[in-house]
């Protein structure tokens, strides 16, 4: 049996006195989709970050594919397969929608320190951007400058920088944030498209893209993993319902 896509092993973190992440055990599987909720203030982005390299855990482990990636830095766990989106949108705004997805390619594509080629001139790294960008539905908007693109397609196209480097695992982080349920829909979609295949693990407060896309949800409250199952399963626990202090999670 290969080993899970990301494992976390009684991972903890403290800031001073105060311990954000208590003691996590979670297992995802390759190819699953697995979402992460919880209150406000329960650990969510601390948590996306310990399994990104942002932060180092104050104690327990981070694997990926089995191999033990605590403490290394953010590019190097992005070599060896994993990106993520921001809560807030992390694009080149002075760039052309083309160029930013094309400075997403660059590594994986072999150029790295490579500053003698002139990219304008590489076909194939041309050919794979636009295929990202036909695939993120940003063609008509190809030569418009990032910037000045709409909120929920600037959010498209840093989902297609995410996934431009090749990356097996992807994690989102609350990509439908401030969208109408028009563009939500779209974006749910997008996603569901361009992660077949991957392993997905996306934060998001919105519960029907949660339901919508998610294989398995866990379920943080105060740092610690009460529930962690299948969607419907995680939708009848009284524990998670009481998490979230009497709304129901459609709301939360």
């Amino acid at each position: 049996m290969s080993a899970p896509a990301i494992e976390l092993r009684n991972l903890e973190k403290s800031f001073g006195l105060a311990k954000i992440i208590q003691g996590v055990n979670l297992s995802i599987e390759k190819g699953e989709r697995h979402a992460i909720i919880g209150p406000n203030g329960a650990g969510k982005s601390t948590l996306f970050n310990l399994i990104t390299g942002k932060y180092t855990p104050t104690a327990g482990q981070v694997l990926m594919h089995g191999e033990d990636v605590s403490g290394m830095k953010p590019f190097q766990i992005n070599r060896k397969g994993l990106s993520r989106s921001f809560q807030i949108t992390n694009i080149f705004h002075n760039m052309t929608v083309f160029e930013n997805v094309r400075c997403g390619l660059l590594w994986s594509m072999g150029y790295k320190y490579s500053f003698w080629h002139m990219i304008n001139g590489q076909k194939a790294l041309t050919e794979k951007a636009d295929e990202i960008i036909e695939q993120i539905n940003l063609t008509s908007r190809r030569n418009m400058v990032a910037g000045a693109l709409a909120y929920a397609e600037q959010r498209a196209l840093e989902i297609g920088i995410t996934i431009a480097g090749g990356a097996d695992i992807i994690m989102l982080d609350e990509p439908c944030a401030g969208m109408s349920h028009s563009e939500t829909e779209l974006i749910v979609d997008l996603i569901r498209k361009v992660t077949e295949g991957k392993t997905l693990i996306i934060v998001e407060h919105d519960m029907g893209v949660i339901f919508d896309l998610a294989d398995k949800i866990s379920v943080l409250v105060y740092g610690e993993i009460i529930e962690s199952d299948t969607p419907e399963a995680v939708r009848a626990s009284v524990a998670v319902k009481e998490a979230y202090l009497g709304t129901t999670l459609e709301d939360a």
